[in-house]
């Protein structure tokens, strides 16, 4: 690193002392006929307060960080008295009832995290997603500073947790289960997240060992909760890579709300910075609404829909890249002609029915429809040279390709088409019983697939074809003559009909207790899956049984500590791409991954500057059986359809989060991570995920005189993962790794009017708040590499791993308008 990186580095990260950040605390006070209270008075013992209008609404900006004791009076009904306790940033909806003439004393804390830490769960702060630079800023882009979660694609929503892959992982918005298109195989290509963070209330994040109310995945978990509006409002965010524009409301008798946001991203700005120059622009929209109807206090009626349309229009020019060492430098020089066409439309649908059958009874009825119509259309010859670069600085042909070792041409084509129609009916309940908590479930699934591959790929070096080095293609070319038909170097050929049926079902009972004077929760359960595939002309059935279970014990210490326990035997049904082989043929015989959990969880709470911390350490120990092996093409997973390999993933993680600076959360994370397969018992070699070292750092601060400037900061240190190999080859043969991974992205902003606060633009003073921010995608302007491409120079027989670049240094502009 440069000392000038190094000193700019040093510099944010030890900005100096900020004013304090606050939370919100909002909602509708209401009687006990479920009608708004106006002129509600709520004072803190901060000496702060507001009063509710008309509708009952209210909203209370308060310190973060801290319990703050809240009231509510009016002289026609009893106080309330309350504490609550919030984190820097985040938005809390606390909806009271009064009753007459009765004095409420809560002695319990309002707090959204403090059930969840003590199940192991991460709970992220929306305003935090929103806020922290990324390439492809979302949920996903503040997971990846987790620990245990590692990504070395900043164009891409996929993420890898202690060490499985990019399918093993569950989302789930507002409880019901979401899905990612099949094709995709590019970062580039996968344009918007289907969580919006502009509409997003609560994020839980568990990375292994969790309940059995979650469905049958063998990784995470992604539980996100989209907020319930209390009043008008718009936000408009615009920026050189898009604009985002998000409104909500409620209807005058409170019992219908809206949230909507609709999103426009153009990543032209990166694609441009990259080594390839192309007529390239890749666009994605989508349009998300969530609306809700309470019909009475014990009957809602919800709807959840999102329709996305994701354009990839790609026509090469040229590239170059420069690998290889000092003393040897290579460069691969490519002109291309051609173009690719690629389309992925997916809309979604569900209506969520809950009620209330008495106080301690909630049950949920769900219906979902998914359908993904994808298309990859691509017809690209590309002529290369291979040879080495003139590393004379003073000369006037430094860098550039001077001597070739290797001339050809490559041609790759593909016609893939996919529709994919994923129905969904489910029933959720939740009973309490004193202290005890019993939840249930059954799922119906339906899948209706239909594939159609039609994908080759030729490559010709000085008129002969390059054939796989295989035993049954021995040749001494360019020597003696191959006299062989020519046929493609690699050709796939498929169109599968595929219906899947699945019944899930679980069961688990949890419980809140003491042993003498310390604090236990416990939670048991067990799930269910049946499936069963139709394929002509085969069929296949398999169920599986998944019990689980979690303990967490906080002493009655003067240290604030939690200790838990959690795991279990975690399956995972095949879905249709793990039927799928490399060739694009149905193996119906493919059964259930399985992994059995042991998770052990630490968690330290102290204060320390008079500010709180908490330190979460988690060992884990994964043991995989009926492995389906694997291979990654940038984000595409292309699995071998057999249950021929048994593996096992074993680590530590750690996280640090507090007030680094007085007001704001920052954490810093460390992962350890090993994970390996044995294939076919020809022994354990690493797995395509084994991101062995993470490093991570979320930096929030304020500028002390001028207090709405802001700063973040967001960096992500990973060891490099294996470099793969080519489409023919036996892994055991390529087990180099790519570089380490290293991406520092900053944001700045700053708030020009907020609240009633005035303004010397007219334009803006009809908004409740205004801000400009400036990013800087990549401070170092790092090289990164996804992927290599394999080059093989016939005449000396070597095989080049040639390194495909991510994106360099980037700036961005952004404005955000609140109405």
């Amino acid at each position: 690193m440069k000392a000038s990186h190094l000193f700019l580095f040093l510099g944010l990260l030890f900005w100096s002392d900020l004013f304090p950040q606050t939370a919100i605390l909002e909602g509708v006070i209401l009687n006990e006929s479920q009608e708004p209270v106006e002129d509600v008075n709520l004072f803190t013992n901060e000496g702060l307060g507001t009063r509710s209008n008309k509708n009952g609404f209210y909203r209370l900006e308060l310190p973060a960080g801290k319990k703050i004791n809240i009231s509510l009076s009016h002289l026609s009904y009893g106080k309330i008295t309350f504490a609550v306790l919030l984190s820097p940033g985040e938005t809390l909806e606390f909806n009271p009832i009064l009753k007459v003439g009765n004095e409420q004393i809560e002695e319990v804390i309002i707090s959204s995290e403090e059930l969840e830490n003590v199940r192991g769960i991460t709970v992220l702060q929306p305003e935090t997603i929103r806020n922290i630079p990324g390439a492809n800023a979302g949920v996903e882009n503040l997971l990846k500073t987790l620990p245990g979660v590692s990504s070395n694609n900043e164009l891409s929503t996929q993420y890898s947790v202690r060490g499985g892959n990019y399918d093993e992982n569950l989302v789930y918005v507002n409880g019901i289960e979401v899905y990612r298109p099949f094709l995709v195989r590019s970062g580039q290509q996968e344009g918007l997240s289907f969580v919006n963070p502009d509409l997003v209330r609560n994020v839980h994040f568990s990375a292994g060992g969790f309940q059995a109310k979650y469905g049958d995945k063998l990784s995470s978990v992604l539980d996100i909760t989209y907020r319930r509006p209390v009043d008008f409002g718009i936000t408009i965010d615009a920026g050189f890579l898009g604009a985002n524009i998000s409104s909500e409301g409620i209807s005058k008798n409170k019992k219908f709300t809206y949230l909507t946001g609709l999103r426009y991203r153009d990543n032209s700005l990166f694609v441009k910075a990259k080594q390839t120059e192309t007529n390239f622009r890749p666009r994605f929209a989508d349009a998300q609404t969530n609306l809700t109807y309470q019909f009475s206090d014990k009957l809602e009626l919800s709807f959840l829909g999102n329709i996305s349309l994701n354009v990839y229009d790609y026509e090469p020019k040229t590239r170059q890249t420069n690998f290889g060492t000092v003393q040897d430098p290579k460069a691969l020089l490519i002109y291309y002609t051609g173009q690719e066409e690629d389309r992925y439309r997916t809309w979604f649908g569900a209506t969520k029915a809950s009620y209330v059958v008495n106080e301690n009874y909630t049950t949920h009825f769900i219906l979902s429809a998914y359908n993904t119509l994808e298309q990859e259309y691509f017809d690209i010859i590309a002529a290369y040279r291979l040879g080495e670069v003139n590393t004379d600085v003073a000369g006037e042909n430094f860098g550039n390709v001077e001597y070739s070792e290797a001339v050809g041409g490559q041609l790759t084509h593909a016609r893939n088409k996919l529709d994919a129609l994923i129905l969904n009916a489910e029933h959720k309940g939740s009973y309490k019983i004193n202290t005890h908590q019993f939840d249930y479930g059954i799922k119906f699934t339906h899948e209706d697939i239909r594939d159609r591959i039609r994908e080759y790929e030729i490559i010709d070096s000085a008129g002969f074809s390059i054939r796989p080095p295989l035993p049954d293609f021995q040749k001494n070319e360019p020597y003696e003559p191959f006299e062989a038909p020519l046929v493609p170097y690699r050709s796939i050929r498929a169109f599968n009909e595929t219906r899947i049926n699945r019944v899930q079902a679980f069961l688990q009972w949890s419980k809140r207790g003491k042993i003498g004077n310390h604090e236990t929760w416990t939670n048991a359960g067990l799930r269910s899956n049946f499936w069963n595939l139709d394929a002509p002309p085969a069929t296949n059935s398999e169920i599986v049984f998944s019990p689980r279970a979690q303990f967490a014990i906080k002493p009655d210490w003067k240290p604030d500590m939690v200790f838990r326990i959690s795991g279990g035997v975690y399956h995972q049904p095949p879905f249709y791409r793990e039927f799928r082989d490399f060739n694009g043929n149905l193996n119906p015989e493919v059964e259930a991954q399985r992994a059995l959990h042991l998770v052990l969880g630490h968690d330290y709470s102290f204060r320390m500057y008079s500010r709180p911390f908490k330190l979460t350490s988690e060992i884990y120990y994964k043991d995989i059986s009926k492995v389906n092996p694997y291979t990654l093409e940038n984000v595409r997973i292309r699995y071998a359809a057999e249950n021929n390999a048994e593996a096992y993933a074993y680590g530590l993680d750690l996280r640090l989060n507090g007030e680094f600076v007085p007001g704001t959360e920052s954490w810093l994370s460390f992962g350890y991570l090993k994970t390996e397969e044995n294939i076919e018992e020809k022994g354990f070699i690493a797995r395509p995920t084994d991101q062995r070292l993470k490093f991570g750092l979320l930096f929030q601060d304020y500028v002390p005189k001028v207090p709405d400037l802001k700063m973040y900061l967001n960096l992500v240190y990973n060891t490099g993962l294996p470099g793969g190999s080519p489409a023919y080859a036996d892994p055991y043969l390529y087990q180099s790794r790519l570089p380490d991974y290293r991406r520092a992205d900053l944001g700045l902003s700053y708030i020009l009017k907020n609240g009633n606060s005035e303004t010397s633009f007219k334009w803006f003073r009809s908004f409740k708040e205004v801000s400009v921010g400036f990013e800087i995608f990549n401070i170092f302007d790092t090289q990164n590499s996804i992927t290599n491409t394999f080059v093989r120079d016939v005449y000396t027989r070597v095989q080049y791993a040639v390194p495909n670049y991510l994106t360099p240094r980037v700036f961005n502009l952004k404005l955000g308008l609140k109405l």
